[in-house]
């Protein structure tokens, strides 16, 4: 044995004891990521039975194999929010009904699904390069990213501690695009391209909202901190807006119209009113009322 190896863990030791706010010994095990991580993705083969199986699903075979499906997730998760709500500063009650609660989150699984094929849906129909629905589900990260973040949602409104975070992290690790479980987002909903995108808690969506690779809906960088939990924070953007690519809105007072183009690369403090074009001139930010078809 290396002659140090007694005074690294003896450093170690000390550490764990000195620093605080990292150590969780002996109150009880805290969410696994790599549970999350399987469950997140035994929740896509639920959402899309047969897209995401190495072997293909016949219908005589569907019935059986969502059943094992539901019963894996549902133990699984069961300890997972039991784990979570043990957590110190955990909100909601301790005793909370888990069984229950999970019960809840699979049963709204099918509302799920018809979210996601209205955002499968807009998908096609917002990009000519799509072949079909196919492509999209199994190519397009976008799509993956909003079905996590839908599914997330259901038990962030559960108030379920960490899981619902670790769940869209464990997407955005994948795709790129960081939603966080809490953003209220509406029907048709369409990412194109994706890297980058940034949607903050407290964002507001509508339906038929577009966004292009690098968008950001952000709160203002302010010191209050934690004072701001639970305010709204983060932009609201109403039904049929399109966002082009790396333009940020800031602020929980920022609304952008319905039926308005905010065009690329801009920086936004202040709403916008309907039916509008928020571009970048050539030396300074323009708003133009859109031409009249």
């Amino acid at each position: 044995m290396d002659c140090r190896q007694n005074e690294i863990v003896t450093s170690l030791m000390a550490s764990y004891c000195e620093v605080g706010g990292i150590n969780h010994v002996d109150c009880g095990n805290l969410p696994s990521k790599h549970a999350i991580a399987t469950l997140c993705e035994d929740l896509l083969h639920l959402l899309f039975p047969g897209f995401f199986s190495e072997e293909a699903v016949s219908s005589q075979e569907l019935e059986v194999m969502t059943n094992e499906l539901v019963a894996g997730i549902r133990g699984r998760l069961n300890v997972e929010v039991r784990r979570s709500m043990r957590l110190n500063g955990a909100e909601g009650p301790k005793d909370v009904d888990t069984a229950a609660l999970v019960c809840r989150f699979m049963l709204a699984l099918p509302e799920v699904r018809a979210l996601l094929q209205t955002d499968v849906e807009a998908a096609f129909e917002g990009d000519p390069a799509a072949r079909g629905f196919e492509e999209i589900i199994l190519a397009y990260p976008g799509l993956e990213a909003i079905a996590i973040q839908r599914t997330a949602h259901v038990l962030y409104k559960e108030n379920v501690p960490l899981i619902p975070r670790m769940m869209t992290e464990w997407a955005h690790g994948r795709t790129g695009i960081d939603i966080h479980p809490g953003a209220e987002i509406g029907t048709h909903f369409f990412i194109d391209h994706g890297t980058g995108v940034v949607i903050g808690e407290t964002a507001t969506l509508g339906n038929h909202v577009k966004l292009y690779q690098g968008v950001g809906l952000v709160a203002r960088s302010l010191a209050a901190g934690q004072a701001l939990r639970g305010k709204k924070r983060h932009p609201t953007l109403e039904d049929h807006v399109t966002v082009y690519a790396n333009a940020t809105i800031v602020g929980g007072d920022t609304v952008i119209g319905a039926r308005s183009t905010i065009g690329a690369n801009v920086f936004i403090l202040e709403s916008v009113a309907p039916d509008m074009l928020y571009a970048l001139g050539q030396q300074e930010h323009q708003v133009k009322e859109k031409k009249k078809k």
